[in-house]
């Protein structure tokens, strides 16, 4: 016969009972380790790469900085407090009742408002100058958002662009941003917030009007950020790139961005899949959403991304996938399953055009040639 142990409920203790407090144990460490993982990785805001993020990282240093000494004060006169006047055995008198040290009240209130204000100069001034205009060489970047991707456009050199920013290396970046309204797309003018941790801060992109952000990478590489404002459904896969270069470099690539799109040569399987794109019978057709420039008429906005240059970029779908055939096939197949989205609820997103294979792949040789 084993012997039960009654708990405080009714229950009894033993095996179930260790498992909760090692449970209980457990939250504790898990809770830490997802705190330490949110300080790592490509996102990493402790590790800017770039001017307009290493400003706000020295202010975060000097503030923690004086937190640090504040609680080290706080608690030390806490401890110390508690230990020199705790009572001691043998010992039932009661303390005396005093009232309130004016010297002392006006001296700890003179104090936290010192610090407020040796934190609040600085921080202000930073805000206003990450908020100008950079002097000197300025690339000027819009920023258009989406639901659920960013629209990229260059007008210094009339480059419509998705997903993915080029940018070159040591130059400022002016960002002037915005969300889409009813004008544009049926996206409801939601508000949507554009954020690189490593080369900036966040900044909000409000329907009807236009925000600022400055950004600027000191090295070439490739800085992952993302949609840091709820914005529906598929917020969670909503992401950005920005991807900077050498000068001769971005030089390149904007040269190619500029060149229209090739076409495919007549009966060919590329060439059918042009015609899908531009007519689909009485399903809607890829065109009506998305542009892809062959050099004639003007290059403007579209209500979906830009594929004049699909090709270049190394991921789509609000830079969630990457950029393969098979992965493109999937996605003109049924995008919904790769991205959640609302079409059929109110318009919003790519629809199931419900093609066929042999559409599917006459649709994905014609994107391929995209480059």
């Amino acid at each position: 016969m084993t012997r039960k142990h009654l708990t405080a409920d009714g229950g009894t203790g033993g095996a179930s009972g260790r498992g909760r407090r090692r449970a209980r144990r457990f939250v504790p460490l898990a809770g830490l380790a997802v705190l330490l993982a949110a300080c790592s990785g490509e996102q990493n805001a402790l590790a800017p790469a770039g001017p307009f993020a290493q400003r706000p990282q020295d202010l975060i240093v000097w503030v923690f900085g004086i937190a640090v000494v504040v609680f080290v004060l706080v608690q030390g006169l806490i401890l110390y407090t508690s230990w020199r006047y705790r009572r001691r055995e043998g010992d039932d008198s009661m303390p005396e009742q005093v009232h309130g040290n004016t010297k002392l009240e006006i001296v700890w209130t003179l104090i936290p408002a010192m610090i407020l204000a040796a934190i609040a100069v600085p921080t202000v001034q930073l805000i206003f100058e990450q908020m100008d205009e950079p002097e000197g060489d300025v690339l000027t970047v819009e920023v258009i958002g989406h639901r659920w991707w960013f629209e990229y456009y260059y007008p210094d050199y009339d480059i419509y662009t998705a997903n993915e920013m080029a940018i070159p290396t040591d130059m400022p970046v002016r960002l002037e941003m915005t969300a889409t309204d009813l004008a544009r797309s049926p996206d409801l003018g939601v508000i949507h917030s554009f954020w690189i941790p490593r080369l900036a801060g966040k900044q909000d992109l409000v329907p009807g009007h236009t925000t600022y952000l400055n950004l600027q990478a000191d090295e070439p590489g490739r800085y992952l950020g993302q949609c840091a404002e709820y914005c529906g459904l598929s917020h969670v896969n909503m992401r950005a790139r920005v991807v900077a270069m050498e000068m001769a470099d971005f030089e390149t690539w904007v040269a190619e961005q500029q060149a229209p799109a090739a076409v495919p040569a007549a009966g060919t399987l590329e060439a059918r899949g042009r015609e899908l794109f531009g007519d689909l019978g009485a399903r809607q057709a890829c065109a009506s959403c998305h542009q892809v420039w062959e050099g004639e008429g003007l290059r403007g906005p579209a209500q979906g991304p830009d594929l004049t240059h699909l090709w270049s970029r190394e991921e789509f779908a609000g830079a969630i996938h990457d950029l393969t055939p098979e992965n493109l096939r999937a996605w003109l197949a049924d995008p919904n399953s790769m991205k959640p989205m609302q079409y059929e609820v109110n318009g919003i997103g790519m629809p199931n055009l419900n093609l066929t294979d042999d559409e599917l792949d006459a649709l994905t040789a014609y994107l391929e040639t995209l480059d």
